[in-house]
């Protein structure tokens, strides 16, 4: 099985395979082989840094000579003018590794520092905000690591790790009590199984039917409230998610309603990236 390192390093190089090529023709047009700088990695905004680690990767596994010395650490509230790191070594790997460690580093900081918006937004309530698999494509380890720097929480990794019964599974299968029927016949005692539910008949329905976890799909807040109080009337031990349309215009509301979870995909799907940039010195 792979471990978090190989996923990692998989990620790094097919990015640094995409990047590089064959060669990058202009630093080995104009930079001796011999030529050693420094350079800094700076924060041009304020900003959560997600990503440290996996940049200094992308420096060691184009020569692992290059020394990278790290004055921030991941979760870390880093303001503009911050400087993240000093990186010496040979000029040609500091500029073949810096596009692809800046946009590692870019994306996972964006994604850290959005998570932490809302996670401010709901301080003082008994609540986590939680991810989504709504990450790109070939990046969610890193993805879901950077919410967790920005003080999130995982969802489900996969497919593969939780049983989430969504609209279409119920769809498919003809309503949310037979959906939750099967699935607990098909899960081991261990498995949880999560029913998204989008009124008050679906709630009780699935409250009926043992599920352990019910998410509460696209509601108003009206209905959400309604539907917290019967679940917490029913089974007061069971967790409730909120999911759909959240944003920091309306957290704070659906946190009061008393949902245990928010699950919120605009963390890995629309983060704006942070504001990094290296700057290398004259050899």
């Amino acid at each position: 099985m792979l471990n978090n390192i190989d996923i990692s390093d998989s990620i790094i190089l097919n990015a640094l395979r995409e990047d590089v090529g064959n060669g990058d023709v202009t630093t080995s047009s104009l930079i001796p082989e011999d030529s050693v700088s420094e350079a800094r990695l700076i924060a041009k905004g304020d900003l959560i840094l997600a990503g440290l680690p996996f940049a200094e990767r992308v420096f060691q596994l184009v020569d692992d000579s290059i020394k990278f010395r790290a004055f921030k650490k991941d979760g870390s509230l880093v303001r503009k003018g911050g400087i993240v790191a000093k990186i010496k070594g040979k000029t040609a790997g500091l500029l073949i590794a810096e596009r692809t460690a800046l946009n590692i580093l870019q994306r996972m900081s964006g994604i850290a520092t959005l998570t932490n918006e809302y996670v401010k937004a709901v301080r003082g309530l008994s609540v986590e905000i939680t991810d989504t698999r709504k990450t790109a494509p070939g990046l969610r380890y890193l993805d879901k690591y950077a919410v967790r720097m920005g003080g999130g929480a995982n969802h489900r990794y996969g497919l593969y790790d939780g049983v989430l019964i969504k609209d279409n599974h119920i769809a498919a299968v003809g309503g949310v009590g037979k959906a939750l029927k099967l699935a607990r016949q098909a899960a081991h005692h261990l498995l949880k199984i999560e029913v998204e539910v989008k009124n008050i008949p679906e709630v009780k329905e699935a409250l009926s039917a043992g599920a352990d976890v019910i998410m509460l799909d696209n509601m108003d807040l009206e209905m959400m409230k309604k539907a917290v109080g019967i679940i917490r009337h029913g089974r007061p031990g069971i967790l409730i998610e909120a999911s759909g349309n959240m944003d920091l215009g309306n957290i704070r509301e659906v946190a009061e309603t008393g949902v245990d979870l928010i699950s919120v995909g605009a963390l890995t799907h629309s983060a704006p990236a942070a504001d990094l940039s290296l700057q290398i010195s004259s050899s």
